[in-house]
C-alpha cells in the first residue's frame, strides 16, 4: 500500500484560501455582525490573508461571516441568512472566487 506524503511543514495548518476575485464577480451584501448571536463554523478560509470567511450556522440558519483587518482593526460582518443549500451554493462561489 503507498503512503501518502506528509504535507509540507509551512502548509501543515491551512485551510482553503479565496483565490483572487474573477473580474465581473457577483457582489454579496454584507452587514454588520449581530452581536451576542451563537454560530457553529462549519468551514473557514485561511486566515493568513487580510480577508477571510467562516461559513456559520445558527438558529438553523446558514450563512457567512467576513472578517477583515484594515490599518489594525478587526471589522467582522456577515452575509444574510437563509436556507443551507443556497448558502452552500454561494460559499462554493465564494471558494472559486466568483462572489465576494
Amino acid at each position: 500500500m503507498a503512503q501518502s506524503s506528509p504535507l509540507p511543514e509551512f502548509d501543515r495548518h491551512h485551510s482553503a484560501h479565496v483565490p483572487v476575485r474573477r473580474p465581473g464577480r457577483e457582489a454579496l451584501p454584507w452587514e454588520p455582525l449581530r452581536p451576542g448571536r451563537r454560530a457553529r463554523v462549519r468551514d473557514y478560509t485561511c486566515d493568513c490573508k487580510v480577508t477571510f470567511y467562516e461559513l456559520c450556522h445558527s438558529g438553523g440558519q446558514c450563512f457567512i461571516r467576513r472578517t477583515r483587518r484594515i490599518n489594525g482593526e478587526v471589522l467582522v460582518d456577515e452575509c444574510a441568512r437563509g436556507r443551507t443549500a443556497k448558502t452552500m451554493e454561494v460559499w462554493a462561489k465564494l471558494l472559486r472566487g466568483e462572489v465576494g
